[in-house]
């Protein structure tokens, strides 16, 4: 009982810091650009700004479009109770596994695709498409760099690759390296992040998430948006308790070592908000023609991950 209340409380801080996430990394930017930014508690205003206001739906739109948005923040939450964020022991981590944890991500996908398809205009279908060719090449390089630490580790469950992880000697591995930098260039892939995809603009010849989501509005826009905003939380988890898995505590610490793991995850996510701000300021938006290149890429270095660690077994 214990360690369901612990993995609920850190699936439930998630979830309500995942805005405050979002907001901290367009800070950031806003501050590398020389600009004063609108601080990081904008993303709540804006949910709490669109929760007020009433649902405007398009004539024709199925069920499918109603339902999307909270396919999608539904999922989204699944894949917090699973990953480690504070804590080793989280909710759902011991049910379902890397793998379970890629199709969470490829159902909000399809769902949202669809319903940006549902009403039949022309921005939304080209969204989709293009959105459906994003996770169709960044879900097997996700899977190779899963693979590369579920071989080391001997097991495809989060915790267990965490505690060995973390238990490790501090040194580099080179099959880890790779993983790395292959799991970077899909973070900013599946989130719609510089150089793939800008998220500050709603120019219709590269956006490709706002292009979906052009016809919702309210709460229905408000799901979508926290939805988004705890996407980039749970892959910025995964990343960290991946390659930097050091300070996430067990629920025996009790609430002194759940203390000690919030102030340390903390700083984690500030420091990866940081980077990541840095990474989107210092690269140009790439032509969506050259997508696939940027993909490929991230397959072949997590391949490469995964043969290292098969070849020389580091």
């Amino acid at each position: 009982m214990n360690d369901i209340l612990f993995g609920g409380f850190q699936a439930l801080l998630a979830i309500a810091a995942a805005p405050l996430l979002l907001g901290w990394v367009d800070q950031c930017r806003a501050w590398l650009q020389n600009r004063r930014g609108a601080g990081v508690l904008q993303p709540y205003r804006v949910l709490r700004k669109l929760m007020r206001k009433d649902a405007v739906i398009a004539h024709g739109a199925s069920p499918l479009f109603r339902a999307a948005p909270y396919v999608q923040f539904g999922a989204m939450c699944l894949a917090a109770a699973i990953i480690p964020v504070v804590s080793i022991t989280a909710p759902l981590a011991a049910a379902a596994d890397t793998i379970a944890l890629v199709g969470l991500f490829a159902l909000a996908r399809v769902f949202i695709a669809l319903a940006a398809m549902d009403i039949g205009t022309a921005f939304g279908s080209l969204g989709a498409r293009r959105e459906m060719l994003i996770g169709f090449l960044s879900e097997p390089a996700l899977l190779m760099v899963f693979f590369t630490a579920s071989l080391i580790c001997q097991s495809t469950l989060l915790p267990t690759i965490v505690g060995t992880l973390a238990h490790r000697e501090l040194v580099i591995y080179p099959s880890l390296a790779f993983a790395g930098v292959a799991f970077t260039m899909v973070l900013l892939a599946e989130n719609a992040r510089i150089p793939i995809d800008n998220p500050a603009t709603h120019l219709e010849l590269t956006m490709i998430h706002e292009a979906m989501v052009l016809e919702y509005s309210a709460r229905h826009l408000a799901l979508i948006e926290w939805a988004s905003a705890l996407k980039l939380m749970n892959f910025t988890a995964i990343g960290l308790a991946l390659f930097v898995p050091w300070g996430l505590t067990a629920a025996a610490a009790g609430p002194q070592g759940l203390a000690v793991g919030i102030v340390t995850t903390s700083l984690k996510l500030a420091s990866a908000g940081v980077a990541l701000a840095l990474i989107e300021t210092v690269s140009a938006k790439l032509r969506i023609f050259r997508a696939p290149e940027f993909l490929a890429t991230a397959f072949l270095l997590a391949v490469l991950g995964l043969l290292v660690h098969q070849l020389l077994g580091s």
